[in-house]
């Protein structure tokens, strides 16, 4: 962790508050073929994307499941063979990713690699992130997905389930060097509160335990901007739009609370969701999961069906009760 972040000081009330993001790594694609070689292997519309704006995109398997979820964003202008695009992915997946799409390079013109880059979630209130701007060296965006380059470094704007606004910040070394002016508008925060708040926005990241499992619709993904049903192939898209063009999505992603302090939340990725009035095979599956002031906070993928009636349980038919609420954007037909 940079020396930058220790020096803000724990504080809850009155600023902005900035959580350091460890469990996250940022890669780049540089060369001259790296725009449209990704544009062949993701989710998303890459060539088409806007220059000052961020958007999800999926990884999958020829079969259309999801081997990793992640941010990405156009480089600034540069040399052709320098980064033409940044992705946010967990770290615990991202050297697999990026062995696995090295081995489709072939003769593109195209070099990825993890960039020495840190990564922090700011959130803040409007009257707080008005004094936050007087010390980032410029506005910051709020419109959902709409990105900054500012001198402080690179500032996306963070979907939000309440009214404050939310930004992954990414920094390089020396612009943090730089930074001893933002320390004194932040207060330090757990990265627990940041993944609970991606939690209730219904952002689906996918990990290791979750590689494999899900097709992007059952975690919402084209609900939330990540999916193109116009950019042409990529790994999976055949599933992928059949399932869209179809009609026959009957699972998808919800979110609820477990309220039960000695949760693992750390563990709960993969784990059974059962409904106790159908006791029997697992309805569904934990997607991710964080914990803060001892409640867990799920995504997790299930049957349409058992949103409205269940009793949905965590592990077991018997387990922890989750406790629904609703999204910010509408998962039903």
């Amino acid at each position: 962790m940079h020396a930058f972040y220790t020096s803000i000081p724990v504080r809850a009330e009155g600023c902005a508050q900035c959580a350091p993001l460890d469990d996250f790594v940022v890669f780049s694609a540089s060369g001259a073929d790296a725009l449209p070689f990704l544009h062949g292997q993701l989710t998303q519309d890459v060539t088409g994307l806007p220059a000052d704006a961020a958007r999800l995109a999926g990884y999958c398997t020829a079969k259309g499941r999801l081997l990793a979820t992640l941010v990405m964003w156009r480089a600034a202008p540069g040399a052709e063979d320098g980064p033409q695009l940044y992705g946010l992915v967990r770290r615990d997946l991202s050297q697999a990713l990026l062995k696995r799409l090295s081995m489709f390079v072939l003769r593109a013109k195209v070099k990825l690699a993890a960039a020495d880059l840190n990564v922090a979630g700011v959130q803040a209130s409007p009257a707080e992130a008005a004094a936050l701007e007087a010390v980032t060296g410029g506005a910051l965006p709020r419109a959902a997905w709409q990105r900054a380059d500012l001198p402080s470094g690179t500032w996306i704007a963070a979907p939000s389930a309440d009214g404050r606004l939310r930004w992954w910040w990414i920094a390089s070394d020396e612009q943090l060097d730089q930074a001893a002016p933002l320390a004194a508008a932040l207060g330090l925060a757990p990265a627990s509160q940041w993944q609970v708040a991606d939690l209730a926005a219904g952002i689906p990241w996918i990990a290791t335990a979750t590689q494999d499992v899900f097709i992007p619709q059952t975690v919402n993904l084209e609900l939330i901007e990540g999916v193109s049903f116009t950019k042409g192939c990529y790994p999976g898209q055949e599933v992928v739009a059949r399932s869209h063009y179809r009609g026959t999505v009957k699972r998808r992603m919800a979110y609820g609370t477990v309220a039960d302090a000695s949760l693992q939340a750390a563990a709960l990725a993969g784990v059974d969701v059962f409904d106790a009035t159908q006791p029997g095979e697992p309805i569904g599956r934990v997607v991710d999961a964080a914990s803060d002031a001892g409640v867990a906070s799920v995504l997790f993928e299930t049957t349409l069906a058992a949103l409205p009636e269940g009793d949905l349980r965590l592990g077991a038919a018997d387990g922890p009760r989750i406790a629904t609420a609703p999204l910010p954007y509408s998962i039903t037909p």
